[in-house]
C-alpha cells in the first residue's frame, strides 16, 4: 500500500508541475511559431530591401547569411528562457556550450572568420572570375562559412573561407584588362619576319585586341625542331577568351596560306626486315 501510495504522489506531482508548466509551454511554442514567420518575414524584407538597394552583392549575400543565424539564436534564447530556464543559468550554459563547440568546430569558426576577412579587404567579389584551391570559376555566391563558384563546366564547387582567405587567390577580373601570351613554332627554313607581321596583322584586324599597349612578337626560344615565337596582347576581360581563340585560328589558316611551316612531332621507325 505505501508503495502505491509513493506512486500516486509522484503521478499527483507531475500533475500538479504539468499544469503548472503548461501555460510557459503553451506559450513558448507560440513564440516559436510567430518567431519562425517574423524570422522568415524579416528575411524576406531583408531581401527586397538588397534588391532595391545599391550594394555591394558581396556584403548583401554575407549580411543576409550572417542575419539568418542570428535571428535563429535570438529564438532559440527566447524559447528557452519562456521554458523556465533563467537567464543567469543560459548564460552560463551558452558559455560552456559554446567552448566546447568552439573546439570541436575549430574549423567552422575559422570559415567565419575567413568570410569576415574577404568581406572586409575584398580579395574578390560576386562575379568576379578567380583561380583558388586549385579550382576556376565565377564567384556566385559569399556566405559567412563557403564561397560558392560556378566552374566552367557549370558545376558548383563550394571552398571554405578559412582556407580560401589563407591561400594564393587570382582575381582575373581586378583589372579591366588582360594579356595573353600564345607561343607558336615556325620551321627553321620559314621567315621570321614574315611570320611576325602576319601574327602583328591579326591583332591589327581583331577589335578586340587593344592598340595600346601595342602587340609584341619576339623569339622566346630556339627549339630542338622549331623556332618559337611569343605573340603577347592585351584584351578586355569580357572579350579575352574571344580574342585568344580568333588568334589561334586565324594564325593557322594565314600560316597555311603563306607556307610557314608550324612543325609537329615526328617518329621515324626503322625496320631491320
Amino acid at each position: 500500500m505505501e508503495e502505491l501510495t509513493d506512486y500516486q504522489k509522484h503521478i499527483d506531482n507531475a500533475i500538479n508541475w504539468l499544469w503548472a508548466a503548461l501555460p510557459n509551454l503553451i506559450l513558448a511554442l507560440i513564440i516559436l511559431f510567430v518567431g519562425i514567420w517574423l524570422t522568415r518575414f524579416i528575411n524576406k524584407l531583408v531581401a527586397k530591401f538588397f534588391e532595391k538597394a545599391d550594394y555591394d552583392q558581396t556584403l548583401e549575400t554575407f549580411l543576409q547569411s550572417f542575419i539568418k543565424i542570428a535571428l535563429k539564436a535570438i529564438l532559440f534564447v527566447l524559447v528557452i528562457t519562456q521554458l523556465g530556464v533563467k537567464s543567469t543559468s543560459l548564460v552560463a550554459i551558452i558559455g560552456a556550450a559554446g567552448l566546447a563547440i568552439g573546439l570541436a568546430l575549430q574549423g567552422s569558426l575559422a570559415n567565419f572568420a575567413g568570410g569576415v576577412l574577404i568581406l572586409l579587404f575584398k580579395p574578390f567579389k560576386v562575379g568576379d572570375f578567380i583561380s583558388a584551391q586549385g579550382v576556376d570559376g565565377t564567384v556566385k555566391e559569399i556566405t559567412i562559412f563557403t564561397t560558392k563558384l560556378n566552374t566552367f563546366g557549370n558545376q558548383l564547387a563550394i571552398l571554405p573561407n578559412g582556407q580560401l582567405s589563407n591561400n594564393n587567390i587570382v582575381n582575373y577580373n581586378a583589372e579591366n584588362t588582360r594579356r595573353d601570351k600564345i607561343d607558336v613554332g615556325i620551321g627553321y627554313s620559314s621567315n621570321i619576319k614574315k611570320a611576325k607581321d602576319i601574327l602583328l596583322q591579326i591583332c591589327a584586324d581583331n577589335e578586340n585586341i587593344l592598340e595600346t599597349p601595342i602587340p609584341e612578337v619576339y623569339v622566346g626560344e630556339l627549339g630542338d625542331s622549331s623556332v618559337n615565337l611569343t605573340l603577347r596582347f592585351w584584351a578586355k576581360n569580357e572579350v579575352f577568351w574571344a580574342a585568344h581563340f580568333h588568334v589561334l585560328e586565324e594564325l593557322k589558316y594565314r600560316f597555311d596560306a603563306e607556307n610557314i611551316e608550324i612543325p609537329f612531332p615526328q617518329r621515324v621507325v626503322h625496320s631491320n626486315s
